[in-house]
């Protein structure tokens, strides 16, 4: 391996070509990685005049296109033994390399590469440059997925100075469009036939076109139709068969008339194997309930409540730092009940003794309270005999002098609510103010 080439410092060794050898190399002014491709002249003098020529116009062509899927010349030169052009390093894998590595591409993969080569083929046609040899091996595949043509060694140029003997034939045999195996004038849809053909093996792994020699697949280049690509793979959609089959035509009338028709019809297909994809599950899956008006959210038995040591209920998760709006009272409130359990909960049980005894008679009177009722007062079944003498249950609650004070004599007071109220008015006036004082403690807590 040479060390230096012109002013280029050689790295390593790339590959080897028909016309010669690809170097990595360095240049060391601007100290940029560049790729060397060479011309070896040890020739005889008409194969030197030929692949001179050839390299001088591929130096032309690509001079001239300046695209992200063209690769880029920097700089031509010329040694005793070689000719040479630096050019961009790609750091990639040839499509040749990923086709036979066996491991196939996904149909979009496919798609997007062969439409960025049909791009960059479109800048060249309408700079009036056909390449000629478009395959596997002349497409290079960056990360990211970005694709490059290189070698437009056997391009043709307007003008074109380079001679070649009648039947000569340029290019790789399996890429050839018909009219190129044949001999006949070539424009820029023989590049659109050999396009067809890469797409069709990147797609199937395998040639459209292959024989056990040049001549036999020369033969079905001319003659014969292939089967769909979705015969050798199921993946591939029935639109890009359609595709496949336009671009590989025989009679260049039926195929695509620009290689850009090519390219939007392959974007076409690509946004329909987007489209089919299913789409994400989305987390939010309905929209939320709307919120319940106040008067529901407060009718819940107070009793659901559980209280905290300090007052706080906890149930719809408040914290001591949150503010809240003031609750009113729901309709089905019960200030018996809330007045129970605040005695029970402030051990003042005793003091509500006399409210409580009232205030039961008063439900069974008004027919709140069913017979049989933990809460029912005692009603004397009549004509049965009197109960043998027991000794009279001592009462639950502590009794408070004031609030206490006994039917007169002379009268019988029957079952339920008293006919007379008049002698315990002030112990019922008591009764009221602190049923009302008991409800304004109990919504003071709810409230906190």
């Amino acid at each position: 391996m040479i060390p230096v080439l012109g002013r280029y410092k050689i790295v390593s060794e790339i590959g080897q070509g028909a016309m010669g050898t690809v170097y990595k190399a360095v240049d060391p002014i601007i100290d940029r990685t560049v790729a060397i491709k060479t011309i070896n002249l040890n020739l005889s003098k008409q194969e030197l005049e030929e692949y001179e020529a050839r390299f001088q116009q591929e130096i032309k062509a690509a001079g001239r296109l300046n695209h992200p899927n063209i690769v880029t010349i920097y700089d031509v030169g010329k040694t005793e033994s070689v000719a040479y052009m630096a050019m961009e390093f790609l750091e990639g894998r040839e499509l040749k390399d990923i086709i036979a590595s066996g491991t196939r591409m996904s149909t979009e993969q496919v798609v997007d590469i062969i439409a960025q080569v049909a791009d960059g083929l479109w800048f060249a046609h309408q700079q009036d440059i056909v390449h000629r040899d478009v395959k596997p091996s002349n497409i290079m595949v960056l990360k990211g997925g970005i694709a490059k043509i290189t070698d437009f060694g056997i391009a043709r140029l307007p003008n074109s100075a380079v001679k070649t003997m009648t039947g000569l034939i340029l290019g790789s045999p399996r890429y050839m469009s018909p009219e190129q195996v044949i001999g006949k004038s070539l424009d820029t849809r023989t590049d659109t036939f050999s396009l067809g053909v890469v797409l069709y093996e990147a797609l199937t792994g395998q040639a459209p076109f292959d024989g056990d020699n040049v001549n036999a697949i020369m033969y079905a280049t001319v003659n014969t139709s292939p089967t769909p690509p979705s015969t050798h793979n199921r993946q591939v959609p029935a639109m890009l068969d359609l595709i496949v089959a336009k671009a590989m035509a025989k009679a260049v009338d039926d195929r695509y008339q620009s290689v850009k028709e090519f390219a939007d019809d392959l974007r076409e297909v690509r946004r329909q194997l987007d489209a089919a994809k299913p789409s994400v599950a989305l987390k939010a899956r309905s929209a939320p309930p709307p919120p319940r008006p106040p008067s529901e959210q407060l009718s819940q038995d107070i009793s659901t409540i559980p209280m905290s040591t300090e007052g706080k209920h906890d149930k719809a998760g408040v914290k001591e730092d949150e503010t809240t709006k003031p609750l009113g009272i729901a309709n089905s409130f019960d200030s018996f009940d809330a007045t129970l359990r605040l005695a029970a909960m402030t051990n003042q049980v005793g003091e509500f003794e006399e409210y409580i005894t009232a205030t039961q008679k008063m439900r069974a009177y008004r027919g709140r309270i069913e017979p049989g009722s933990p809460l029912a007062p005692a009603v004397p079944a009549p004509a049965e005999p009197a109960p043998a003498a027991v000794e009279p249950e001592q009462p639950r609650f502590k009794p408070i002098p004031r609030f206490v004070s006994a039917p007169p004599a002379s009268r019988q007071e029957a079952p339920g609510f008293p006919e007379s109220t008049g002698s315990n008015m002030p112990a019922i006036i008591a009764i009221a103010v602190l049923a009302i004082a008991a409800i304004a403690l109990l919504v003071t807590l709810l409230v906190k």
